[in-house]
């Protein structure tokens, strides 16, 4: 075997492992991070009631501008010093946004209680679903437009849903986002172990919409299946 043969089969296959290790592992360090902005941010926003007047279209515009806005300063600066500072204060926003709802679900007799098994269970589908993507083997890059079709159908469906007010479509949305979101975590997560996505701070953007969406729409179903008024 020549020396090109014996590097490839050992030397470049141990530093691709590596890498891809390596991009899991600070990709789980700061999605972690991450979290801490997201919870001061809806601690702040409940206990101020910043985002108390953000109802309807005008929430919607704040919140579509921001996140987008956020999400296309991320992809600019992935690659410098600045991409983890503007990351962790797009999650300090997305908690922010978040508040109007914990708030809302804090209303509720059992309210504590909700929010608790809502990161219970977003936590659990997490867990699942790493699992499932260390294990499983064949590619699936090709879930990737059914998702994306499905996240599309998901959004649209909840703009629409801002005007309507619709207590079952609201119901319908967050079941069809929890599927669709859970599914799309073990996408992400297969893309980085497979070593489709080589860049931490876009695989934790990534995951981290994953996860805010599952927590919020079981959040949401919780609270109007599960609500107690006093």
């Amino acid at each position: 075997m020549s020396d090109l043969q014996t590097l490839n089969s050992t030397g470049w296959g141990q530093v691709d492992i590596a890498a891809r290790n390596r991009v899991l592992r600070n990709t789980y360090w700061l999605l972690a991070l991450s979290l801490l902005p997201t919870v001061l941010g809806a601690w702040l926003g409940v206990a101020t009631g910043i985002t108390r007047s953000l109802s309807g279209g005008v929430g919607l515009i704040v919140f579509m501008a921001g996140a987008f806005g956020f999400m296309f300063a991320i992809e600019k600066t992935k690659n410098s010093a600045a991409g983890v500072p503007v990351l962790l204060a797009f999650t300090f926003f997305m908690g922010l946004m978040l508040s109007r709802m914990i708030a809302m679900v804090l209303g509720f007799k059992n309210g504590s209680e909700l929010i608790m098994t809502a990161f219970a269970g977003t936590a659990g589908v997490f867990f699942v679903m790493a699992s499932l993507a260390s294990t499983i083997k064949r590619d699936l890059s090709g879930m990737s437009k059914w998702l994306f079709v499905g996240a599309l159908a998901i959004m649209i469906g909840g703009i629409i849903n801002v005007f309507i007010g619709s207590t079952v479509g609201m119901m319908v949305i967050s079941v069809m986002a929890i599927g669709i979101f859970s599914a799309y975590m073990l996408y992400d997560l297969k893309q980085i172990i497979d070593g489709g996505e080589t860049n931490y701070i876009s695989a934790t953007l990534a995951l981290y919409m994953d996860i805010f969406n599952v927590f919020q729409s079981l959040l949401a179903l919780l609270g109007i299946v599960g609500g107690e008024k006093d």
